[in-house]
């Protein structure tokens, strides 16, 4: 039997997947049930805030400090995994630590726009109805990208990354990974 180690702690893994059913309420509810839509866009503002909380003070693999990489590391990182050459990361890889950089930056300025088209100072204001809208679907784009990118890398190193972030588990690094 395999060896695994935990890597993704319960919070971390509750936060993923309330953070991608909220926003897929979000998204299938915009223009139709907007109460829903609304409450939807407050789970993923909460759920943010909390994990901007939980990157400085939970566990390693949660942790800002921990996966959070240069531009340098980034590219590196790319030009590796375009030779095939790229290391088997135990937490998130450099090209990942990018994805959540900007999927929380994305999803953050698609909540703070969805909450301000509620206020009466911008009430009606086409610019933040143009942007939130512009927002939610780069968010699409990405979390497209996101999953492809973790199809790719679950092929790569021949580990199913959805089930990790269901367990908490993934395999035990081996001398040439990253821990």
């Amino acid at each position: 039997m395999e060896q695994t180690v935990k890597v993704w702690d319960p919070v971390i893994r509750l936060f993923h997947w309330s953070l991608a059913v909220s926003f897929a309420v979000a998204w299938l509810t915009a223009d139709e049930w907007d109460n829903l839509h609304e409450w939807a866009g407050y789970a993923v503002a909460a759920l943010i805030g909390f994990r901007l909380v939980w990157g400085l003070i939970g566990p390693r693999y949660a942790r800002f400090s921990q996966f959070v990489r240069s531009p340098g590391d980034v590219a590196a990182y790319v030009g590796a995994t375009l030779k095939g050459k790229e290391p088997r990361y135990l937490g998130h890889n450099p090209a990942g630590s990018l994805m959540i950089l900007g999927l929380i930056l994305a999803i953050a300025g698609t909540a703070a726009t969805g909450w301000m088209s509620t206020l009466d100072a911008f009430w009606g204001a086409e610019w933040v109805e143009e942007t939130h809208e512009a927002l939610a679907n780069l968010m699409l784009f990405m979390v497209v990208a996101h999953v492809a990118g973790v199809i790719f890398a679950s092929m790569r190193h021949k580990e199913n990354l959805v089930r990790s972030m269901i367990s908490g588990h993934k395999r035990a690094p081996e001398s040439t990974d990253v821990a």
